[in-house]
């Protein structure tokens, strides 16, 4: 397993999350960071995306997914981001960290974070 790691911090999204009523109506605030642990040495020695994990696609894959979601939990988010970043076959394990802003009165954020691996 390597050391070296793809991170893509703060992604903002709006998806349906959440158990309450008014949760199911209306579109909340969701932020994500993924570290995507992959070996980047070929990638690096020879500078070539089709040798590396193409992050913008990866981006807009968990963003396209995100925003159609309709999960009750930021748990069950975590781990639908999760199965799907291990999709790309490259990517031998993921950390992902799901918050959810203003959730919870007088807390900034309540948030869940996972590791998967293949």
């Amino acid at each position: 397993m390597t050391g070296d790691r793809i991170l893509i911090e703060g992604l903002c999204a709006r998806c349906i999350i959440g158990v309450n009523h008014d949760e199911r109506r209306e579109l909340q605030d969701v932020v994500i960071d993924i570290d995507m642990y992959t070996d980047m040495a070929v990638p690096g020695r020879t500078d070539s995306i089709t040798d590396a994990v193409n992050y913008k696609e990866v981006k807009k894959k968990v963003l396209g997914f995100v925003e159609s979601s309709q999960f009750f939990l930021i748990e069950a988010l975590a781990e639908a981001i999760a199965k799907l970043c291990l999709e790309d076959p490259a990517i031998e394990k993921v950390r992902v960290r799901v918050d959810k802003p203003l959730a919870l009165r007088f807390a900034k954020t309540v948030g869940v974070e996972i590791t998967r691996g293949r």
